[in-house]
């Protein structure tokens, strides 16, 4: 045998025998860095209940109107278009034989729907697409005033006004709409006198509502100024709402449990029972931050106020999409929410216009900035696609907001110093063994949001990820190198 083969010392794989291995903590895959916890302000609710009390709204305000799209049947509840202000006083009767009147109308891109200047006599709600409504500027363009989306409506006023409209409005994608022109609503109206007076009599006191309240539906304050003597002075006062809405502390539960044979043997380096009740908190706090997003009675998205709601409009979030939502949320910005293909999609529109946004150490992580407010990145903003099998591409919303009570803002909900607690809002509890020799503890997390105002929530909708430009600069030197790309 050749010395070369001959074993010459003890070999590694037998040596480690006796060595000691180095370990890590058990590593979690599901962990995000959860900025929405860091950055909401945390309120503290006694009782487990925390009541909002605004203002009472005198003028409903717009709803967007739901509507069921199957089969090539276009419907809605007759009682949904009471959501339309101008019908919010009309009787069940009316809104019944009203929405019997709706025809359905499929219109293909770029269509005028309504022309400014002229007679417009028609009600539209869109079923699917998107609209967008212009008007002449002093300077002779066409200006956006508003892009409407699905559920929203427009050219109620033109059933009951006898002027031309004031205002464009056309198709940007294909659409499905349901209408009511002015012709069936008369004769609908024609069949009972009584339902023809009460609709006059619904619009005629909507209008002088609105004129009584801002531009929130609060009643104005009356007051006077100047500089004139013996002027009387007017007396007001401020109502309030008398339903104001309460927020319940929402729990998220499990048990964890644990053998005593594992937590009495087997804790070194790493005590057993701690590392499980570490990986289970991280669980318990991924799920309060998708509550706070996607719950359906106090998260984020569900609780955007219709009008605090636009849509991109070109499907990919552009500088100018971000731009419009600052203008909803005016007051105070904080951050932006968005999921991280969202936030890759906008760097892409600002790489391609020229204008890449800066960036900003947030916990020590660089995260982006659009005009000074920072893009946080969340994956909890769920992605709509129409692949199951992929969930990181589709359509998702952009969300922005202001917090803080102090400034009428977001903020989150939770108890401390509960009994058994571990982190604020947050309690362990030993529930006993069993026969086997089984721990059982019980994990409990009380947490909510609240928004206190319906301007200090905003949201960018279908906002689409998996735009990419193709640069001509790219292909040509593709060619030039040989690649073919």
């Amino acid at each position: 045998m050749s010395d070369n083969l001959l074993q010459r010392s003890v070999t590694t794989s037998v040596a480690r025998n006796l060595a000691n291995t180095t370990k890590t903590a058990p590593k979690m895959m599901s962990i995000t860095p959860r900025w929405l916890l860091s950055l909401l302000p945390w309120v503290q609710v006694e009782g487990g209940t925390y009541r909002v009390n605004r203002t009472k709204v005198e003028l409903t305000k717009a709803q967007r109107i739901e509507i069921d799209v199957s089969q090539e049947v276009v419907t809605f509840n007759p009682e949904a278009l009471r959501s339309v202000p101008l019908f919010s006083g009309l009787s069940t009767a009316i809104t019944t034989r009203m929405a019997s009147r709706f025809k359905t109308e499929e219109v293909s891109l770029g269509n005028k729907l309504v022309v400014e200047g002229e007679d417009g006599n028609k009600f539209f709600i869109i079923a699917q697409g998107q609209v967008e409504v212009l008007s002449k500027g002093v300077h002779g363009s066409d200006l956006r005033l508003a892009l409407l989306t699905d559920g929203e409506y427009f050219g109620e006023s033109d059933l009951v006004a006898d002027r031309p409209s004031d205002v464009t409005v056309r198709t940007i994608t294909p659409c499905i709409l349901l209408t009511l022109s002015r012709k069936d609503l008369d004769a609908a109206l024609k069949e009972s006198p009584n339902q023809a007076s009460e609709f006059s009599r619904a619009v005629t006191e909507h209008e002088e509502l609105r004129s009584t309240v801002n531009r929130y539906g609060e009643r104005n304050i009356d007051l006077v100024s100047g500089f004139a003597e013996n002027v009387e002075i007017p007396e007001t006062f401020v109502d309030y709402s008398a339903h104001p809405r309460e927020y319940s502390l929402s729990a998220i539960q499990t048990v964890v449990r644990v053998h005593t044979r594992v937590s009495d043997l087997y804790n070194g380096p790493y005590n057993q029972l701690e590392e499980q009740m570490r990986l289970t908190i991280e669980g318990i706090k991924e799920r309060q931050e998708w509550e706070l997003v996607n719950n359906k009675k106090f998260g984020l998205i569900h609780s955007v106020d219709p009008a605090m709601r636009i849509s991109t409009r070109y499907g990919a979030p552009t500088p100018d999409d971000l731009d419009d939502l600052l203008a909803l949320v005016w007051k105070k910005p904080a951050f932006f929410l968005a999921h991280p293909k969202a936030i890759a999609a906008f760097e892409r529109e600002c790489t391609w216009r020229g204008v890449p946004p800066v960036t900003m150490n947030l916990f020590g992580t660089p995260v982006i900035m659009w005009r000074g407010v920072p893009l946080v990145p969340c994956d909890k903003l769920e992605m709509k696609s129409r692949y199951q099998s992929n969930q990181w591409f589709g359509t998702t919303s952009i969300v922005l907001l202001r917090v803080g009570e102090a400034d009428q803002g977001v903020v989150g909900l939770h108890q401390a110093g509960i009994p058994g607690e571990i982190m604020p809002s947050l309690s362990a509890r030993l529930m006993g063994l069993d026969s086997l020799g089984v721990a059982s503890y019980l994990l409990t997390l009380y947490s909510s949001c609240a928004v206190l105002t319906d301007d200090a929530l905003g949201v960018l909708e279908n906002v689409e990820v998996g735009y990419y430009h193709d640069y001509e600069l790219r292909e040509h030197r593709g060619f030039e190198n040989g690649l073919g790309i």
